[in-house]
């Protein structure tokens, strides 16, 4: 084995084209950095499965204001906070966007009643 570049963690390997849109994949070269992508993928997950939770209540929240629903709508916003305020805690979304979002959806159902 010949020995690596300590800076060099990782490498394009491949580039594949999607209509307009460059995806980029990375191929670790050194043991830490594979160990950190196998890492990132598994904390891609949850991070995606959280904000889609945080993106499905307020699409729900959305639909049920526009339907003039404001029962509804206010049931959904305790539920809405949850997945936001869990999202800003595990650092899916920065706290200032989970304060906007939270301080739309109030104002949404404020709107509706």
């Amino acid at each position: 084995m010949s020995r690596q570049k300590e800076g060099a963690l990782a490498f394009f390997t491949l580039v594949r084209y999607s209509g307009r849109t460059l995806f980029k994949e990375y191929m670790p070269i050194t043991k830490g950095a594979k160990k950190a992508l196998r890492a990132s993928e598994k904390k891609r997950v949850f991070n995606v499965r959280r904000k889609g939770a945080m993106k499905d209540v307020t699409k729900e929240i959305q639909k049920a204001a526009a339907a003039g629903d404001a029962q509804k709508a206010q049931e959904l916003v305790p539920k809405a906070y949850k997945a936001i305020d869990k999202a800003a805690k595990r650092g899916v979304i920065k706290a200032n966007t989970a304060a906007r979002k939270k301080s739309k959806i109030s104002a949404t159902v404020k709107a509706t009643k």
